[in-house]
């Protein structure tokens, strides 16, 4: 879909709910953004069934109606939301340069907001299961309420699977992790905290060949011993993923400020990157929360500090 106009003033990469609180906030301060969808609109919200942690909705709200909803908001003060994907950035040239697509448009001021993509098996199952909402997800915080006094399996050694296998706890029944190697990476006293859990059991050198449902939900996995290769079925009803995160950061690549992992670098008191008029939102900065309520937050404070910088360039 081709712009309407060839220069911004903001330009917002990205429509999760940092992409579109910035969008919101840079609308309202009457910066006629120019949002873009990329190859993931709405972000992973939209792979959300139940959203039950998001202030505002008693009764909770599903993933991808929150998004439809905060992308009407934005688009009722005035944002352009066009579906393109940003294909090259040159941030050093002002105003700054963005391919998307087949067309060239320049913006003044940039925030990034493109996400991180949760890591997966990569298995055909587990796909299915993912998309329908049917157990196989990647955050504890969000989806573990749904799965009360029943087992559940988490995949990883690291800190983040010892985390979400702790906190799932509160409600399942029976908590396995799954690890592909016989030691954790997890640091020694996360993995400790897990050991003298009493609900937290651990199935070692071991990988998940299949997730295993009756269509809908999930009823189990099929493993497999990565040591004796024997195979063996576990009943569970949903698998949580804790391999990690990719951040949406190859474009920028060279150009702004990564950590060793990919997320962008921002400045300890605003979302600036290194690079002035360039600003970074959301999961593609945030290494540690990965929530929506937070995206949204750093959104609102990209679009701020968007909004500060504009008003220096003029004055």
């Amino acid at each position: 879909m081709k712009p309407n106009k060839d220069h911004y003033k903001v330009i917002i990469l990205g429509t999760g709910p940092a992409g579109l609180t910035a969008a919101i906030y840079t609308s309202r301060a009457r910066l006629e953004p120019l949002v873009v969808d990329g190859p993931s609109p709405g972000g992973l919200l939209m792979l959300t069934t139940d959203v039950e942690n998001y202030p505002g909705f008693a009764d909770g709200i599903m993933g991808p109606d929150l998004m439809m909803a905060t992308r009407a908001q934005a688009e009722r003060f005035g944002a352009e939301i066009v579906l393109a994907t940003c294909e090259q950035a040159d941030l050093t040239s002002r105003p700054i340069k963005l391919q998307l697509d087949d067309h060239e448009v320049t913006c003044d001021a940039l925030i990034v907001a493109t996400g991180a993509e949760a890591r997966w098996l990569g298995i055909e199952s587990e796909q299915h299961y993912r998309r329908i909402g049917g157990g196989v997800t990647a955050c504890a915080v969000c989806d573990g309420a749904f799965f009360p006094g029943v087992p559940v399996a988490v995949v990883g050694g690291g800190d983040s699977a010892m985390e979400e296998a702790h906190f799932l706890t509160k409600f399942a029944s029976k908590v396995h992790i799954i690890h592909r190697r016989g030691e954790l990476r997890a640091s020694k006293i996360m993995q400790e905290r897990a050991e003298k859990n009493p609900k937290i059991e651990f199935i070692w050198n071991t990988g998940v060949e299949e997730v295993l449902g009756d269509g809908r939900l999930v009823t189990g996995l099929r493993l497999k011993n990565l040591l004796t290769e024997q195979e063996s079925t576990l009943e569970v009803s949903a698998l949580f993923m804790a391999i990690g995160h990719t951040p949406n950061t190859a474009l920028f690549k060279g150009q702004l400020d990564m950590d060793d992992k990919g997320y962008l670098i921002t400045a300890k008191t605003s979302m600036q990157t290194n690079i002035p008029g360039v600003f970074a939102a959301g999961d593609v900065q945030d290494t540690a929360y990965k929530q929506a309520i937070t995206a949204a937050g750093s959104g609102c404070m990209a679009a701020m500090d968007a909004e500060h910088y504009l008003e220096a360039l003029e004055s």
